[in-house]
């Protein structure tokens, strides 16, 4: 029988005893702990993605060899090569037109005619337009953030894009745009669908999973009419809706836009569409020397233009609309200011049937006065320049002075307004802007001084 020494039997006791003991432990965290949490561990933070910049947007044009001679007027006024990536798509080689190496790069799309069309009057394009996101994507190109989409007679404002894009996590899936101003074209389609003439962006990691089944779902939507329906169809199936932003404009409207124009949401004017079906926004000038002419003020301030500020004129009673690059209105008397905020309806809808849809805005919208005493005097854009720590920006007035009616302005000939530059880099709390008014003594010249609202300022006239 081995013989077992004191200290062998001594070393095993010590053992037994830090064994009982960290057990003993162990059991009474255990018991007292009210959850047994993970151990924690340290990521690393990854470093912050690149900030979007236009370069960063990739802009797919849909149009055809028929329409685009004539529309790459409307092109040129927001695409430029050194700053902007733009395609723009054709169904066929143009016969006898040579784009300008300052216009965007030409594509032919792809065959689509394998894909069903079923809509009953409507135009096989649109499957032929829907594979543009597809496209652009299968291109690979590299460092894009965004693709946008929109049609040869979209006019962009590209700065007032991006500011509006920035908003959002582009590494996020989103999809970006606006319904059209039509109750009954969204009633037609859908409400949560972004019209794709006013244009809509999808952000890139988004765009590649909406590549990848693209045409699976343009199997099963052949009965729908446009391309933006077969986008949203897809988008939707994919678990994503619209992220609606109000700078997008689709127009679906006719004529006279002044009361669009002048009355512009609290938001960076971001797109215009159908310009070809409205009247030119300036007067004595055709369309695209009217769109021109807005791009003056584009260049100074993007961010501001058709931003509008209302000024009260105590002393005199007046109340001025400034729609900033654009357009101002003087009322004389007291109007209330979600009075001047509603849109007058100089325009007509897009379609005019028995619907009574076809008739209704989604938004708000007031006849213009029927008594021309009662009209407020319009003065245009005539020039605007940046000056040393502002810009200076003159309106002359347009609309004729009725001699039947006793107007207290009207002697007034021009309005001249000093702003700074609006800073458009966080679009989030907005607030609009309040003004000064200064009469000079001949009453012939008005000046309008823009300034940021002070904290408790109430944008209204004092009775």
């Amino acid at each position: 029988m081995p013989v077992i020494s004191s200290a062998s039997a001594a070393t095993a006791r010590r053992r037994l005893f830090l064994l009982v003991t960290l057990a003993a432990i162990s059991l009474l965290y255990l018991l007292l702990s009210p959850s047994f949490p993970l151990p924690l561990i340290a990521f690393t933070t990854p470093p912050p993605h690149s900030p979007t910049t236009l370069r960063h947007l990739l802009f797919g044009i849909a149009s055809s060899s028929k329409s685009l001679p004539r529309r790459l007027p409307y092109l040129r006024l927001w695409y430029h090569p050194s700053q902007i990536n733009a395609i723009v798509f054709l169904d066929t080689p143009p016969p006898s037109f040579q784009p300008s190496p300052s216009d965007p790069p030409i594509a032919i799309s792809s065959d689509s005619s394998r894909f069903p069309y079923t809509f009953p009057g409507g135009l096989r394009s649109a499957t032929r337009v829907a594979r543009i996101a597809k496209e652009l994507v299968d291109r690979n190109l590299p460092d894009i953030h965004w693709i946008v989409l929109g049609d040869d007679d979209t006019v962009f404002f590209p700065q007032n894009l991006l500011s509006t894009l920035n908003k959002y996590d582009w590494t996020k899936w989103y999809y970006v745009g606006a319904r059209s101003e039509s109750v009954w074209q969204n009633s037609k389609h859908w409400f949560g669908m972004a019209f794709g003439g006013g244009g809509f962006a999808i952000s890139y990691p988004l765009a590649r999973a909406l590549a990848k089944v693209l045409d699976s779902c343009l199997n099963r939507y052949g009965h729908l009419y446009g391309s933006d329906d077969r986008v949203y169809a897809c988008l939707v199936e994919l678990g994503i809706e619209l992220s609606f932003e109000p700078g997008f404009h689709q127009v679906d409207l006719r004529g006279n836009l002044f009361g669009l124009l002048s009355a512009h949401p609290l938001t960076p004017l971001v797109s215009l569409h159908h310009v070809d079906a409205i009247d030119p926004i300036f007067p004595s000038m055709n369309r695209s020397e009217a769109l021109k002419h807005l791009f003056e003020a584009v260049k100074v301030d993007s961010g501001r233009v058709l931003q509008q500020t209302v000024c009260y004129d105590q002393l005199k009673k007046h109340t001025i609309s400034v729609s900033w690059g654009y357009a101002i209105q003087v009322f004389q008397g007291n109007q209330h200011l979600p009075d001047i905020l509603s849109m007058q309806q100089t325009f007509t809808p897009w379609k005019r049937n028995r619907n009574p849809a076809s008739s209704l805005y989604m938004f708000n919208t007031r006849e213009p006065p029927k008594d021309a005493c009662k009209r407020p005097a319009v003065f245009f854009l005539q020039s605007v320049s940046p000056e040393i720590g502002t810009i200076e920006s003159n309106y002359s007035r347009s609309s004729p002075i009725d001699k039947n009616c006793s107007q207290s302005m009207s002697s007034l000939q021009q309005i001249r307004v000093s702003s700074q530059k609006l800073n458009t880099e966080s679009l989030q709390g907005l607030r609009r802007h309040c003004c000064d008014v200064f009469l000079h003594s001949s009453a012939k010249i008005m000046d309008i001084k823009i300034r940021k609202c002070e904290d408790d300022e109430l944008i209204a006239m004092t009775l």
